[in-house]
């Protein structure tokens, strides 16, 4: 009872597409190309999210950006990203997972060709809306692509397990490299890296990835969507902006009340819809709730150490962009090598347990970092290297066992849903927890608070299973 089903011989969070097992049904050399085009798709998409927060900094000087300019831009692709996605969950169900991939990248291919020749930051900020737009689309339909590709339970439990790694991969690729790149060229060839993706995934998607059968019985439930949409987007806005602006001023307070109304009228609108855009059974289930959970936390947690040590080594330290990526780097060998070496311990434990060991380290990691108090006189091997380490295995690790938890069970007509309620925990959950983070006023207490909040997560899942047992 304590071991999901579904994760048995699950692969590592952090293993490459590559890896992953073949499709049923087909050839296991199909499967593996396939699992690798979708893989590198989703990587993409968070490396985009990810590609501007190094070069900055840059990217301010050479558009002459003031401090609220940056952080609308830092959060734009975000922003579109987070408040689509479930909507385009339900539009990739609606319209057949693979249509709705093919449309995405379309959008996000031609917005991405513009961000890197912006000639000023008004196109730049454009540009990045729409990527978020194109991207909202594009990931919960590889979500749904992929439970076609592989039908049977264990299949997609395994499937999964790697897949929960891919996006905190994204982010760390979109750190580093757009840190050397930046260094050695210019922040735009860091840019360019999406569009290449995006375009080479069009050619190649016709002959990689499965047909799958549009539900063209269903509805859209556009109410649902303009209320999702808004609200996420509205509430999204005003939490960035609290980074400018003082909590009680209009420009914090206006957007968060106004998307916090819709959001409460959100439930309501579901409970009335012939076809809701999220059915109020799909989170009453409280391991995928607790597994949500677990994804955003995650995802907060490595998130905000990226920015506040970006910030730190950059501002404090007088560190250039490129030694900063490369102090991340054992970060992203950490990642790597965890999700390589827990497969084993999640074909025997569970992917519960994996996510409570996850945690449970991240929570070690944060509280080391937490203790240095970033400070400048503090030695970087003996200071931050370990916690980076321990962070970089532990989210590796989580990512993976609670993707497992959170699409297990949910049925193939709903697999775009399931991959837009998973993207949106994995976009909208730290921006609301970074927000009140920042409400700390240090950098040291942020982190410290995160590790709790780990610790806590991991009691959860560790209690839960043994109820299970």
């Amino acid at each position: 009872m304590g071991r999901s089903t579904a994760s048995t011989g699950t692969t590592a969070g952090g293993t490459t597409p590559a890896t992953a097992p073949g499709a049923k049904g087909a050839g296991a050399a199909g499967g593996r190309a396939a699992f690798a085009l979708l893989g590198s798709i989703q990587i993409t998409l968070i490396y985009t999210l990810a590609a501007t927060t190094v070069p900055l900094p840059r990217i301010a000087r050479d558009f002459a950006l003031q401090r609220a300019d940056l952080i609308l831009l830092s959060a734009a692709y975000g922003l579109t990203f987070a408040g689509l996605l479930l909507l385009g969950g339900r539009l990739a169900d609606r319209y057949g997972g693979r249509r709705a991939l093919t449309a995405g990248l379309v959008l996000f291919a031609a917005a991405s060709l513009v961000a890197p020749l912006a000639p000023g930051g008004q196109t730049l900020l454009a540009a990045r809306f729409a990527q978020g737009a194109g991207a909202a689309l594009v990931a919960p339909a590889a979500m749904a692509v992929l439970r076609v590709l592989f039908a049977s339970p264990a299949a997609h439990g395994r499937a999964m397990a790697t897949w929960g790694g891919l996006s905190v991969l994204g982010a760390t690729a979109g750190n580093l490299l757009s840190g050397v790149i930046s260094a050695l060229l210019s922040w735009r060839w860091a840019l360019v890296v999406p569009p290449v993706v995006a375009l080479a995934a069009l050619m190649l998607a016709p002959q990689l990835l499965p047909g799958t059968v549009p539900s063209r019985g269903r509805s859209l439930d556009l109410p649902g969507a303009l209320l999702a949409t808004a609200g996420i987007s509205l509430v999204s806005y005003g939490l960035v902006a609290t980074d400018a602006h003082p909590w009680t001023s209009a420009a914090v307070l206006a957007p968060l009340s106004a998307g916090a109304a819709l959001l409460l009228a959100f439930p309501r609108a579901e409970r009335r819809a012939r076809d809701p855009l999220l059915p109020p059974r799909f989170l009453l289930d409280r391991r995928r709730a607790a597994a949500l959970a677990a994804v955003a936390l995650t995802a907060c947690g490595t998130a905000s150490t990226f920015v506040l040590l970006s910030l730190h080594f950059q501002q404090d330290r007088d560190w250039s962009p490129l030694r900063t990526s490369a102090a991340f780097v054992p970060f992203a060998v950490a990642l790597i090598a965890c999700g390589r070496a827990v497969r084993p311990l999640t074909a025997r434990h569970g992917a519960r347990a994996v996510t409570a060991g996850g945690l449970a380290t991240g929570s070690a990691g944060l509280g080391l970092l937490a203790l240095t108090g970033l400070d400048t006189g503090t030695p970087y091997p003996l200071g931050l290297l370990p916690g980076l380490v321990l962070l970089g295995a532990g989210g590796a690790a989580s990512f993976a066992g609670a993707a497992v938890l959170a699409t297990e069970g949910v049925p193939a007509r709903d697999a775009g849903l399931a991959g837009g309620v998973l993207n949106t925990a994995m976009e909208f959950g730290p921006t609301v927890l970074f927000a009140l983070l920042l409400t700390l006023g240090d950098d040291a207490a942020s982190l410290a608070a995160t590790a709790a909040a780990f610790a806590a997560m991991a009691l959860l899942h560790s209690v839960h299973r043994r109820a299970r047992t």
